[in-house]
């Protein structure tokens, strides 16, 4: 036998209240409709539950010994109900970004395919290598190289991206349209090991000593002021727009350099539902959209 569990509630709620009319309120129906619903119920059990008079509703004897199990069985079916829900936990992923990226297209894009799923964003400065490792990003979108070995990880390559000259307004290089790096032969260009920016610092002349480098744990910001007094340049990625909003910095494509990498990296067994969707839109739009931003590139 099929019970409608939704005959069985309206059953319990005439049993509470005696009365069709009064539960019919409480059920917003109408009560021809619920009289028409109980018999409905009592033609699937071949039993009649309720006994109708002008004064009220009473049960039966059937409707006595049914209204127990009635009450089980809806409490029953809700308990499924709620282990089958509880048993699908909500999808989530959290997407890291390098410094210097933006990822905001992306991270809307996949939040609109998947508005069930949770999709965060964590950014992440070069010192911070064992996000991925340690399961605190699910993904890591990052230029190269790497700031991690990679055995274990999926790399998958977005795109390859231009790179220019970061150096102080007042530079004699700064009003260039474009620049070579022959044209740096005055500076001792070091490459980061863990980043794709190279750091120069003018070669000492003569007796001269040459001005103190950024320290490895100066902050950004702080490097960006030994830009802008001079005391260094720097080759950044293209689309690490982080030092054109400053007027005492210019930036300057660099033609006879090797484009750096953007990629996207994961862990190579993790089963995540959310990753496949993640590269899809990543390939697809992250991509595009970063090379859009460096075609808007001011160039001074």
């Amino acid at each position: 036998m099929d019970l409608d569990l939704r005959l069985v509630r309206y059953f319990t709620v005439v049993a509470e209240y005696g009365n069709f009319g009064r539960a019919a309120t409480r059920l917003h129906l109408a009560q021809p409709s619920l009289s028409r619903q109980i018999q409905r119920l009592e033609a699937q059990l071949g039993v009649r539950l309720f006994d109708r008079s002008p004064q009220g509703s009473s049960l039966t004897d059937a409707g006595q010994a049914f209204l127990p199990r009635a009450r089980i069985l809806l409490q029953e079916a809700e308990q499924a109900a709620h282990t089958a829900r509880a048993a699908v936990q909500p999808r989530t992923i959290t997407v890291g970004c390098a410094e210097g990226l933006v990822i905001t297209a992306c991270v809307q894009e996949l939040r609109r395919r998947h508005p069930d799923s949770q999709v965060r964003t964590r950014h992440l400065d070069w010192r911070d290598t064992l996000a991925l490792a340690e399961g605190r990003v699910d993904a890591l979108v990052a230029y190269r190289p790497l700031p991690l070995p990679t055995d274990g990880f999926r790399v998958t390559e977005l795109h390859e991206e231009s790179r220019v000259l970061v150096t102080s307004a007042r530079h004699h290089l700064a009003n260039e349209k474009t620049v070579s790096l022959r044209a740096l032969s005055d500076e001792e260009l070091v490459a980061c090991a863990s980043t794709p920016v190279l750091w120069g610092m003018p070669k000492p002349v003569g007796n001269r000593p040459a001005p103190p480098p950024p320290a490895s744990d100066d902050s950004f910001e702080d490097k960006l002021e030994f830009i802008a007094t001079g005391h260094c340049v720097a080759v950044f990625p293209a689309g690490d727009r982080r030092a054109a909003v400053r007027e005492d910095i210019a930036l300057v494509p660099v033609i006879d350099i090797d484009p750096c990498e953007v990629v996207l990296v994961t862990r190579a067994d993790d089963p995540n539902p959310l990753l496949g969707s993640l590269e899809d839109v990543a390939r697809t739009l992250l991509g595009t959209a970063s090379r859009r931003e460096n075609d808007q590139l001011p160039v001074n």
